[in-house]
Order: C-alpha cells, then sequence, then structure tokens
C-alpha cells in the first residue's frame, strides 16, 4: 500500500496532522490500534442515552487563540467552567485550594486580605524546590499538603510526592480570594455535540483515509509512505531497546444511576484520603444534557494498563532522552503527542505541538 503521508493514531496529534497535510493536498492514511477515533478524549452514549467520556472527563481550556480558531473549524462551543470540591475530614471543600478552603479546612473566618499572611506563617519554606512536596509545603505547609495532597498523589501517581518532580504540583496554583474555578484560561468550553463528533469532522477529508483496530507494528513494513507521522509511545516504536519507559494507568468504573436527576454537587469530587479511586465524575455537569438519571465514572489509578500519564521524574528524563538521540536519527518519521513525546500535555498542548509538526513536515518538503 502506498500514501504520502502514514499517521499513527486517531486522537488530538494525529487527527491534527492528519488534516492539515490532507488540506495541503497530500494523500495521508491514518491507523489507529483502538475500535474508535479521539484517542483518549473519546465520548459516546451509554445504554441509557448519557454522553459520557469513556477515558474520564476532559475539559477543554486554552489561552491559545490559534488553539482555538483552529479547532472552531470542527466544533461549536459551549462554554463551561470547571468546578471540584475534594472530601476532607468529612467536608466538601473548593480545590485548587482557595479562601473557602482555609477558612473552611480550619474552621476560620479570615478574609483575602488576612488569608495571605496566614498561609505566610504555616507554610515551610523550601529551597531550592525540587520536588511536589517541596512545591506544596512551601505553598501551604504541612497540614493543606498532608490532607489534600500527600494521599491523593500516592494513590495518582504510585509515589509520594517527594518522589515527583516540581512540576507536578506546580500545575494546581494555590488562591487567597474565592475562584473557585480548576482553571482560568481565558477560553474554555466543550464542544457543544462533543469531542468525537468534532474528531469525525476533523477527519471527513477527501484525502485522508482512516483504518481503525490496526496496530502499526503490524503494518509498518506492508505501508509505503514517504513520511510517518508517529503518536504512539516513543519506546514502543523502538521496541523497548533501552527498557520500558515509565507511564501510570487508569481503570474507569462507569455506572449509570437511573431515577437520580444530580449525583453531587459539582463536576468532580476529589477522594485524596479514602477509597482506592481517586475522584468521581458526573458527566451531565459537564455537557448540560437533559436525562432522568444520571452517569458517573469512578478513577483507579494503576501502574498497568493502557499508557496515560508520563511519570515526571529525573531518571525517566534521563531514559527519555536516550530514546531521543533515536528519534533524532529517524529520518522520515515525525514524534509528536504525549506519548510520542513523553510529555504532559493539554488538550491544548498537543493541538499545538501538533500544528507545528505539520508546518514543519511541508515547509522541509518531504511530502
Amino acid at each position: 500500500m502506498r500514501t504520502d503521508v502514514l499517521v499513527v493514531g486517531a486522537g488530538y496529534a494525529g487527527s491534527v496532522v492528519a488534516e492539515r497535510l490532507a488540506s495541503a493536498g497530500r494523500r495521508v492514511l491514518v491507523v489507529e490500534k483502538r475500535s474508535h477515533i479521539g484517542g483518549n478524549a473519546y465520548d459516546e452514549y451509554d445504554e441509557q442515552g448519557v454522553l459520557i467520556h469513556r477515558y474520564g472527563p476532559h475539559i477543554f481550556h486554552t489561552n491559545s487563540r490559534l488553539v482555538v480558531d483552529y479547532l472552531s473549524n470542527f466544533t461549536e462551543w459551549r462554554p463551561y467552567e470547571h468546578r471540584a470540591l475534594a472530601h476532607v475530614d468529612g467536608k466538601l471543600l473548593p480545590i485548587p485550594i482557595n479562601l473557602d478552603t482555609v477558612n473552611g479546612f480550619y474552621g476560620l473566618e479570615l478574609s483575602e486580605e488576612e488569608v495571605g499572611a496566614f498561609l505566610e506563617r504555616v507554610r515551610e519554606p523550601r529551597s531550592p524546590v525540587l520536588t511536589s512536596e517541596d512545591v506544596v509545603l512551601n505553598a501551604v505547609g504541612r497540614d493543606l499538603y498532608q490532607k489534600f495532597f500527600k494521599n491523593y498523589t500516592r494513590k495518582h501517581w504510585g509515589l509520594d510526592p517527594s518522589q515527583l518532580s516540581a512540576g507536578v504540583a506546580a500545575r494546581v496554583p494555590v488562591r487567597t480570594d474565592r475562584d473557585d474555578r480548576y482553571w482560568t484560561d481565558d477560553f474554555q468550553a466543550l464542544p457543544r455535540e462533543g469531542y468525537t463528533r468534532m474528531f469525525e469532522a476533523m477527519l471527513d477529508h477527501p484525502n485522508i483515509s482512516v483504518e481503525l483496530g490496526v496496530d502499526f507494528r503490524e503494518v509498518r513494513e506492508l505501508i509505503q509512505a514517504a513520511h510517518v507521522v508517529y503518536t504512539g509511545p516513543v519506546d514502543a516504536y523502538f521496541d523497548h531497546r533501552f527498557g520500558r519507559l515509565p507511564y501510570r494507568s487508569l481503570r474507569f468504573e462507569h455506572t449509570h444511576l437511573p431515577g437520580t436527576p444530580r449525583y453531587q454537587r459539582v463536576a468532580t469530587i476529589n477522594y485524596p484520603n479514602e477509597h482506592d479511586y481517586i475522584r468521581v465524575t458526573e458527566f451531565k455537569h459537564l455537557t448540560s444534557q437533559e436525562h432522568p438519571g444520571t452517569s458517573i465514572v469512578r478513577e483507579y489509578p494503576r501502574s498497568e494498563g493502557d499508557p496515560y500519564y508520563p511519570i515526571p521524574r529525573p531518571e525517566n528524563q534521563a531514559l527519555y532522552r536516550r530514546y531521543q538521540s533515536l528519534v533524532a536519527r529517524e529520518k522520515g518519521v515525525t514524534f509528536v503527542g504525549r506519548l510520542a513525546q513523553y510529555r504532559y500535555y493539554n488538550m491544548d498542548q498537543v493541538v499545538g505541538a501538533a500544528l507545528k509538526a505539520a508546518r514543519e513536515i511541508l515547509r522541509a518538503g518531504s511530502v
């Protein structure tokens, strides 16, 4: 089989590159190991007719106008600002930590002006700040660290915060006002008809062919392409030559609750200190769908299974750099996406990286 470009993976990275190259006149074949497009952002209606995200909640947010303008070619949007609570000591308190979290946890009535001074008193200064434990202790002190972060991190990553790079905890802000939004990006919304419909529109191009249920390893010798765009695990591409890059996975337990219009106050509730699952998400908060019942998902972290989160530790980055040396020598192949670049990308960051990759492929003139 011949094609101009072979794209491995039909998630964000692969779909965006495929669309850009197809729109530039290249013939593109997309092969996807799973039975559907959309990668981990795939959504579908469950048996009861509730729109759910099969691989856990995906909420789009970005400050990039370029990314919004691009994706808006394939979907309309429904504004949505995500809010989450943490179940701590029998209370539901806002997460990320804000003024109401501090007051509720300590039983105080601090003002915005007072909470900054309070956190300054309870924080444990760390210098240098190297680990996620350092980040949190440096910002909010030991009480909030132990109740909101320590056990949650242990469950999520299978590691103590002291074993993880600072960037993990740095993604979660600490606020001294009452802003209870999970993110503060300029643009926060979900595709109006769902992520899958957006991906279908993106890949609906006469120059694009999509083959589902196809493992790249089984067809790589059968397809002749001028260029390959690879979005899978970089270590798998090289047959784990230097060993496996560590990833964290999840098991999703989906449940429908008939006759329950609403299950919880907000879309997501975190459980740092009890249960084997880390959080529960109710999808109708995300979609505003009208339905007499509701559907939820519980997320159970685990070490085995589909790779979701590259584990940010110095030794893992050192191993990835060994694979990067192979990537640099691999002619005619572009590696892009969370797995191919072993990077903790948000969705908008993957889109941005894919747009850049497509521009570089076209600029190089290899196809």
